[in-house]
């Protein structure tokens, strides 16, 4: 009788499992929060050929599916794969093996961290960027003049913090043909006591970029690969990188279909004349993996530089205004061509003159269109009520949390009260737009999208300055800055319908947290790590 029961049990086992829908995937046990539009939570989902197949409990799931891979994360918490909204992927690998100048609390530091590259690089142009004036105890720009003592024939380029800005010494200089006479558009050759002073704004810096010795097709592909590393480290799946040309575009390309290059890539075209004639003419791209149909588009400069195009003086340099780093009649010119090319704009635009001329040109450019989702890239600082641009359905913001809680030092140096109070609005940017979506701007910031939601719900820097927040009454819910930089992230490419939340259809992409984004104390958050990271259903 005992070995009856014994076989009964077993045939009613195997009867059960015979039933079952084979998939390749089983997650049970989990914390999900599956993002989708009644922002639902779920215990466990199967994907199949790299798709989510469905979602649900622990035991409704386990009961329909089977796979030799079931995996229970006993409890843990699984969100969407992360989507930057705005990043430099490709630089950042490029500057793997640059000098790295963040953080650097003195221009004497900044000195030190050359010397100890070139010591052991021994490179024939040395290249650098990450220094912030404003981090300084002198907050004033520098000059090159140390620069060309201890490196008087070796070209030395150091890019500002938010790349608008550059520190060249004199060899850099003579090999871009810059001279006390060379004007551009755009920009400023800032020169002091008659003389050079090493430091260009903006356009200028270009001339020196193009003497830049090339990478090769290797150093390339070594580049995006340590950047694809170091996201899969800390979670995002998918990068909008703000600003690339056709060879690299075409490489990223090659690399995804050999899958030796796993990372999603929504590539903002870099606004160049080779590029614009290519891509227009040709049409968008897109792959499971690749996304080409936008055009990045710069306005102004950076706040930081005092480059950023304002409508009153900067308050700490009377009768400066900034600059547009491109006219508002080729602003105009570029957005007509864009649209009639059926692709998106993403522009930068910093300053409250800036953004109004990108604002006030998407929606002459836009009427009576649909579905455009033409992107506003930073739109920092919004006055004049400009802000009920965004109400128009084909507008969207595309912000960077972190710029609020790196800038708030010295940004009501150059704006004062009354303009710094319209500035980082993210609350009031989505309260008008709908949605808002959300991004790094790394390497000019760090790479975590931890931090990323961090600022975006504490207003504050990793010692919890200031008390309360910097304006606190535009802090994101964690449900906001969630979406943010998942599901808003992916209808800002135009993807929300192959990925930025766990629904059955969609890409398999998604991160194993070893804490609750959603619940973990404020503080917590920046300390949160990837367990496991996955795309198309595959660990990575």
């Amino acid at each position: 009788m005992k070995k009856l029961l014994t076989l009964l049990i077993a045939i009613t086992i195997w009867s059960c499992a015979k039933n079952k829908e084979v998939v390749d995937t089983v997650i049970v046990n989990a914390n999900v929060y599956t993002v989708n539009n009644t922002y639902d939570k779920a215990e466990a989902f199967a994907v199949k050929d790299g798709k989510f197949v469905a979602i649900g409990t622990s035991k409704a799931i386990s009961d329909k599916f089977t796979a030799e891979n079931i995996l229970n994360v006993s409890g843990k918490t699984i969100v969407p794969g992360f989507i930057d909204a705005h990043c430099h992927f490709y630089g950042l690998g490029l500057e793997q093996n640059r000098v790295n100048l963040a953080g650097t609390s003195s221009f004497d530091e900044v000195m030190k961290r050359v010397l100890d590259f070139q010591n052991t690089k021994q490179t024939n142009f040395i290249i650098g960027r990450g220094w912030d004036q404003n981090d300084w105890e002198e907050k004033a720009f520098p000059n090159n003049k140390l620069l060309n003592a201890l490196f008087p024939n070796t070209p030395v380029a150091l890019t500002r913090i938010d790349g608008h800005a550059m520190l060249c010494n004199q060899a850099a200089l003579d090999l871009a043909g810059i001279t006390k006479q060379t004007k551009i558009e755009g920009g400023e050759v800032v020169i002091e006591n008659n003389e050079l002073t090493g430091i260009l704004i903006d356009n200028p810096m270009a001339m020196v970029e193009a003497v830049y010795p090339n990478p090769t097709k290797q150093e390339q592909i070594n580049a995006l690969l340590q950047a694809q590393d170091i996201c899969f480290d800390l979670g995002l799946t998918t990068v909008s990188d703000a600003g690339l040309d056709k060879d690299v575009i075409q490489l990223i390309d090659s690399l995804q279909q050999t899958g030796d290059l796993n990372m999603r890539v929504y590539a903002m075209v870099s606004n160049t004349q080779k590029n614009l004639d290519y891509y227009l003419n040709n049409g968008p791209i897109k792959t499971d993996k690749l996304n080409v149909q936008s055009v990045k588009v710069y306005a102004d400069g950076a706040l930081g530089s005092r480059g950023a195009a304002l409508k009153k003086p900067y308050s700490d340099k009377h009768n400066h205004f900034g600059a547009m780093v491109t006219t508002p009649k080729n602003i105009k010119a570029l957005a007509k061509k864009i649209e009639q090319a059926n692709f998106q704009m993403n522009t930068h635009a910093i300053g409250d003159s800036a953004n109004k001329v990108v604002l006030q040109t998407y929606k002459d450019v836009l009427k009576g269109k649909k579905d455009k989702r033409w992107r506003v890239e930073h739109a920092q600082v919004l006055t004049d009520n400009d802000i009920e641009f965004f109400k128009d359905s084909n507008i969207i913001p595309s912000v960077q949390p972190t710029h609020a809680t790196s800038d708030m030092y010295w940004a009501e140096d150059r704006l004062e009260a009354d303009r710094i109070k319209q500035a980082y609005a993210y609350k009031e940017l989505l309260k008008a737009s709908g949605k808002i979506a959300l991004g790094t701007d790394f390497p000019i910031e760090k790479v975590s999208p931890f931090l990323t939601f961090y600022a975006a719900v504490s207003r504050q820097d990793l010692e919890g300055f200031p008390k309360g927040g910097f304006q606190k009454e535009n802090a994101l819910t964690r449900e906001e800055a969630l979406k943010g930089m998942t599901i808003w992230a992916a209808y800002a490419n135009f993807e929300d319908q192959e990925k930025g939340s766990i629904e059955k259809g969609k890409f398999a992409d998604f991160v194993i947290l070893d804490k609750d984004i959603m619940t973990v104390e404020v503080n917590k958050i920046p300390t949160i790590k990837v367990e496991s990271l996955f795309i198309d259903g595959e660990e990575q």
